[in-house]
C-alpha cells in the first residue's frame, strides 16, 4: 500500500482547543490530527508513532464518550523517564495531540491557556500513558500490547543488513514494505482493538 494512502485511511483525531479559537487560528477551535502530522512531527513512520498515536486516540475516546476532546485541558503521565527508550517520541505525539507540555509549554495569555506542568514523566505506573481531564478528574491509563501485531519473522535481519549498508536494493525494499506493513495494520486492522491498545479507568485523585 502506498504511504499516501495509508495517510488517507488513518483514524484521525478530532479535538477544540480554546486557545485556537480564542486567536481565531480555526473555525470554532477544531483541529483535526491526522496520523501524518505526528509523522512530520516524529520525522519517521514507525510502530512506535503509530502506538502513540493510537494510544492517545484510544484514551480520548474514553475520557469524551460523547463531546469532542478539549486540548489543553488534561494531564499526561508517562510509565518511564523521558530519556528512557522511545518515551520521548511518545510524549512529543501526546504532546501534539493533548497540548499537554513541560516547563517549555506555552505560558498563557493573561492567566489563560497555560499549558505548562501537564505532562510528567517516570511515574512508574502499569499503563504507558495515563491522561486525566482538569475539568471533571475522570482518568484513564492505556498501554499498547505491540506484541499483538508482531514484525515479519525476518524484520530484524533484514533491518541489521540495511543498518551495516549490506543490504541488497531487493532486501532493502522488503525490509522497508515489511516495516510500513506493521505500521498499517496496526492503524488500519487494530485501531480499535482493545487487546492491543487496552485502557482502563482510573480513580480519581484523593
Amino acid at each position: 500500500m502506498p504511504m499516501t494512502t495509508l495517510y488517507d485511511q488513518a483514524p484521525r483525531i478530532t479535538v477544540r482547543d480554546p486557545l485556537a479559537d480564542f486567536l481565531g487560528a480555526t473555525d470554532d477551535g477544531l483541529l483535526t490530527y491526522r496520523y501524518l502530522d505526528a509523522v512530520r512531527l516524529a520525522g519517521h513512520s514507525c510502530p512506535t508513532v503509530a502506538s502513540a498515536f493510537l494510544m492517545t486516540r484510544a484514551a480520548l475516546a474514553a475520557l469524551y464518550p460523547d463531546s469532542v476532546p478539549e486540548r489543553g485541558a488534561l494531564h499526561a503521565a508517562l510509565s518511564a523517564a523521558q530519556t528512557d527508550g522511545v518515551c520521548g517520541v511518545i510524549a512529543s505525539v501526546v504532546t501534539l495531540l493533548t497540548g499537554a507540555t513541560g516547563d517549555g509549554g506555552f505560558k498563557g495569555i493573561g492567566g489563560r491557556f497555560d499549558r505548562r506542568q501537564s505532562l510528567h514523566f517516570g511515574t512508574g505506573a502499569a499503563d504507558t500513558l495515563q491522561l486525566r481531564r482538569t475539568d471533571t478528574g475522570a482518568a484513564v491509563g492505556v498501554s499498547a500490547r505491540l506484541d499483538r501485531v508482531p514484525a515479519a519473522p525476518d524484520g530484524g535481519t533484514l533491518m541489521q543488513r540495511a543498518l551495516s549498508d549490506t543490504a541488497s536494493p531487493a532486501e532493502l525494499a522488503a525490509f522497508r514494505r515489511s516495516w510500513q506493513d506493521r505500521v498499517r495494520r496496526l492503524l488500519l486492522e487494530h485501531a480499535d482493538d482493545p487487546a492491543v491498545f487496552v485502557v482502563r479507568p482510573l480513580d480519581p485523585p484523593a
